[in-house]
């Protein structure tokens, strides 16, 4: 249940929008376990001059094409992890011809007491979520969103 917000200065097209949203959902559901039909992004576009990244000391120029992306989750891996942050590399670079170094990546692990999904409910907590399958299927079980009992936040007992 990844929720990513996008950031990206202007002057792209709705089309490269949603090309490069696609492309984030993509990884999403190779490298990062999100459910199928599990989709929650926000883009922003900002004027020039109102992302400010500097490169922490890794020699990194940035340009113009930065994308920041911000990942809300619980229970993934380091491994998941260190796959995204390669994966959306590679393949927005394939695919939305964004360099590898104007891609940053910031993961924040939460809980599942944490979401809303609508009507003042806590749906993880509650039981009603179901996966899209389910609700169309009575009979089919639902998907096991409780079954994730770790949340690596790289520091230990946390």
């Amino acid at each position: 249940m990844p929720l990513v917000r996008i950031d990206v200065q202007k002057g792209r097209t709705p089309k490269e929008l949603r090309r490069l949203a696609d492309t984030v959902q993509d990884v999403m559901l190779e490298l990062f376990a999100a459910p199928p039909r599990d989709r929650y992004q926000i883009i922003t576009e900002h004027d020039k001059g109102q992302i400010i990244a500097e490169d922490t000391g890794l020699g990194l120029e940035r340009t113009d094409g930065i994308v920041i992306i911000q990942i809300f989750q619980q229970g993934r891996s380091t491994e998941q992890k260190q796959a995204a942050y390669a994966g959306l590399a590679k393949r927005l670079q394939a695919e939305c011809g964004v360099r590898p170094e104007d891609v940053i990546i910031s993961v924040m692990a939460n809980r599942h007491v944490d979401w809303s999904f609508g009507l003042g409910q806590a749906q993880f907590l509650d039981g009603t979520l179901r996966s899209l399958e389910q609700a169309s299927k009575a009979e089919a079980p639902a998907y096991d969103y409780l079954s994730v009992q770790t949340i690596d936040t790289g520091q230990p007992g946390k």
